[in-house]
């Protein structure tokens, strides 16, 4: 009789054991982020990716920018990335030393190529923006943003000088990834279109993939004017400045890729409802490209979204991510009754509305 409560205890104890884990996980998931970071800053996949082939601590060290550099520390962090997959480990079968190589993660960190994260990895550690974080209780417990509270002023404000560049290689490094799944996968989604107003488009990356990939589609890229000022020149594209609160530029379809969700609900309406009006009432159509909440779904990716949910929450006023029935309230309080999700291979997804 006495058995049960004894293999009740053990059980209790056991998950209380794996409980301190996780806490213990949770609190130091900080490092992972700091070692990413430092490898980028180091330039450790450039290095290994410019040999074509693995190298020793000693090879990368050589190759590092500084003449002091700590071959152990640079061992320690090596052993961390190895064991996080984000590195590779093989022993030289002559010599007996740790060759590293490149994994099909820190591919995503070369910085030479045009599909990279390196700049999202360099924004997101920023230490404005790692401060946002510091405040997300304030968040809860006053509203408002973290982003300001922890640094006086807001996330926009910051972009300038070499604070504004971190910020658009950031986001061109998303579109580029996300365009290419996009127009890989789903061409069709631009057909008879004539010409795209690509909303927020910043320094215009994701309209200059569409034209390239049609060339027969007229692109502008819209968004305010000290940001399209620093555009380069794409062929068949349009830089135009202004504000999406007030008017959209006319054109077949509008496109808006990870816009909405840096606003409330109220803003969103007024833009969606600004892009009503730029839109034909029975042939025009809108694109969003932004992350749909899925707690039912895909736990993976849903996990990714709900991270962007969080990092909205610290980092803007109001912005947050959004549940398919959310999506469909707030396009129907915009003028469009009609929409589609479309799961692309990405955290984002594609979504098409159309007028009411």
């Amino acid at each position: 009789m006495a058995t049960k409560p004894k293999l009740k205890e053990q059980e209790e104890e056991a998950m209380l054991l794996q409980g301190q884990a996780d806490i213990l996980h949770y609190t130091y998931n900080f490092v992972e982020s700091m070692a990413l970071k430092c490898a980028v800053e180091l330039g450790i996949a450039d290095i290994i990716n410019s040999q074509g082939q693995p190298l020793t601590v000693h090879q990368i060290t050589e190759k590092i920018a500084s003449p002091a550099a700590d071959i152990d520390n640079l061992s320690r962090l090596m052993r961390f990335l190895v064991q996080k997959n984000l590195f590779e480990a093989t022993t030289d079968t002559k010599s007996g030393d740790l060759l590293y190589g490149l994994t099909y993660s820190s591919k995503w960190l070369l910085r030479s190529e045009e599909q990279t994260l390196a700049p999202l990895v360099r924004l997101a550690t920023l230490p404005s923006h790692v401060a946002s974080w510091l405040c997300l209780s304030q968040c809860i417990k006053d509203g408002g943003s973290g982003f300001e509270k922890a640094n006086g002023f807001s996330l926009y404000d910051e972009r300038s000088g070499n604070q504004r560049s971190c910020f658009d290689e950031a986001m061109a490094c998303i579109s580029r990834i996300v365009m290419k799944a996009i127009l890989s996968n789903y061409r069709d989604v631009f057909d008879g279109v004539g010409s795209i107003v690509d909303v927020g488009g910043g320094i215009g990356i994701s309209v200059a993939e569409i034209v390239k990939s049609h060339p027969h589609i007229r692109g502008i890229n819209f968004d305010l004017p000290d940001v399209v000022a620093t555009a380069p020149t794409y062929p068949g594209v349009t830089h135009l400045g202004g504000d999406m609160f007030n008017v959209i530029p006319n054109g077949d379809v509008i496109f808006m890729k990870a816009i909405l969700h840096n606003w409330s609900d109220e803003k969103c309406v007024t833009i969606l409802k600004n892009c009503r009006r730029a839109i034909h009432e029975r042939k025009g159509k809108i694109i969003i490209v932004d992350g749909v909440l899925q707690p039912d779904g895909d736990r993976k990716m849903d996990t990714v979204v709900q991270r962007y949910d969080l990092t909205m929450m610290a980092q803007t006023p109001s912005g947050k991510e959004r549940t398919e029935a959310e999506w469909k309230k707030l396009l129907s309080e915009g003028g469009f009754g009609r929409h589609e999700i479309i799961k692309i291979p990405s955290f984002l997804a594609l979504i098409e509305a159309y007028p009411e």
